[in-house]
């Protein structure tokens, strides 16, 4: 028998050859149904529209915004907070979970890796849409020039811009690495397919992998090392993203709290994405064998765990506004809850406090149809919950007079659901042309379930 710990990430009855075929045959087959093209269509318009309402920003300006004094950052600024929170699953799932031995780990890294790259990607634009003049983003890079203009180091402005480069790049070559003996085994199946194109495609980029035991020693080391490398970005990003905030005097955002805060939210989000995407993926391909219900359990109690930092950030949150007797900070604490944004504010705490207690029910964990849904409305909160840190510090100055309301605009919409539609499309295309589990990870299973037998 096999291990109980492999059978619960493996189902039984697998072998090397039809692991490959398996994982192999969804890219190379080509035999993407209906659903997977009227999903790509759907996602095709979607980003057509975002290339309008970014062209139409371009010619007008981000007057087409909602933004506004006192409401000088609105949609653009929580959408990147948004996205950049829902990376942070990807490179928690590959780098700190490899590092801790999780087996379970191992049938969703790839594409929530993939998941990272493309939500930090889009997470990038939005600062640069909101400098108002997007072509001059590059002031941000520390160059010398004839000016002698440097950026202001002291601003967490330019650390973001290091801490997503960074963050990319890392990403990057961490997929990239674990994808080449997958790779080397794509342009094997392609050839032996008579695919020539697939098979010069897949043997560049698979840099000349055969399998030897050295290849297999440089790879394992390059891969731990990356995933040394991957692991402090968890942390250091977001506490990054978070400074944003935190380093101004603005009430209700100069807090402490914020980076803990900020990591935990990051991940809360990013895992409901990453069931967001696995659902629905082992249903298509029929991989309910590869990502099983003890993947979706665990992804659920890692839910429920960080629903509590992020409760615990709430209620800290509202304890010093009132414990420090700052009456600028009390009064903001008051009008979220009382303000015209506290149904917001009521729906982002039932979103993000309430539903997820329903992960304390194993029946709830065990089902995918219940867990797609919770992810969809945890998302959903943690969205309303980056609008309204964003929004109602800003919307009531300390003087009345300088008071107002931020209205998004259409475009303001287009643009987040824009994005989301890219999120989708960029994500369509890695399924059709790349393995979305790791071939050579999973045979690593096989041959420990075989160890278990004998």
């Amino acid at each position: 028998m096999s291990t109980p710990e492999n059978a619960d990430v493996l189902r039984p009855g697998w072998g090397y050859a039809s692991v490959t075929d398996k994982i192999a045959g969804i890219v190379l087959t080509g035999h993407f149904g209906w659903r997977w093209w009227t999903a790509f269509l759907v996602a095709s318009a979607g980003v057509c529209a975002l290339l309008a309402a970014v062209s139409w920003l371009l010619v007008k300006g981000i007057g087409i915004w909602g933004v506004d004094m006192p409401v000088a950052w609105g949609f653009a600024i929580g959408n990147f907070v948004w996205w950049i929170g829902i990376g942070h699953a990807g490179t928690f799932i590959s780098a700190v979970l490899l590092l801790l031995r999780q087996k379970w780990r191992t049938s969703i890294n790839r594409f929530a890796e993939a998941m990272t790259l493309f939500a930090a990607g889009i997470a990038g634009l939005f600062p640069i849409l909101h400098l108002g003049r997007p072509w001059f983003f590059y002031w941000l890079v520390p160059y010398p020039n004839v000016m002698n203009v440097w950026p202001q180091w002291r601003s967490p402005l330019v650390w973001d811009f290091f801490a997503i480069a960074t963050y990319l790049t890392v990403s990057l070559l961490f997929w990239y690495v674990g994808l080449i003996p997958d790779l080397a085994t794509l342009r094997d199946r392609a050839g032996q397919r008579g695919q020539r194109k697939s098979q010069v495609a897949y043997g560049l980029l698979a840099l000349g992998w055969r399998g030897e035991a050295r290849h297999w020693a440089r790879y394992e080391w390059a891969y731990l090392l990356l995933a040394g490398l991957a692991t402090p970005l968890v942390v250091s990003v977001h506490t990054i993203v978070s400074l944003d905030f935190a380093v101004g005097n603005t009430p209700g955002y100069h807090s402490t709290i914020f980076p803990p805060y900020f990591v935990a939210g990051a991940l809360f989000s990013g895992f409901a994405m990453v069931l967001t995407l696995a659902i629905p993926l082992r249903a298509a391909f029929g991989l309910q064998d590869f990502i099983t219900g003890r993947h979706l359990a665990n992804a659920a109690k890692v839910l429920l765990a960080t629903c509590w930092l992020v409760s615990y950030g709430y209620l800290a949150e509202i304890f010093t506004s009132f414990y420090s007797g700052d009456i600028y900070e009390r009064y903001m604490t008051i009008n979220r809850f009382t303000g015209p944004y506290g149904p917001v504010y009521l729906a982002m705490l039932a979103c993000n406090v309430l539903v997820p207690q329903l992960f304390w029910f194993r029946r709830v964990r065990h089902s995918a149809a219940l867990l797609f849904v919770l992810s969809l409305v945890i998302n959903c909160g943690m969205w309303m919950e980056r609008f309204l840190i964003v929004v109602t510090s800003l919307h009531r100055d300390y003087l009345p007079s300088a008071w107002g309301m931020f209205y998004p605009t259409r475009w303001d919409w287009i643009t987040l659901f824009g994005s989301i539609a890219l999120f989708v499309w960029l994500f369509l295309l890695f399924v059709r042309f790349l393995p979305l589990i790791s071939i050579a990870e999973m045979r690593e299973l096989v041959r420990e379930s075989a160890k278990g037998e004998a």
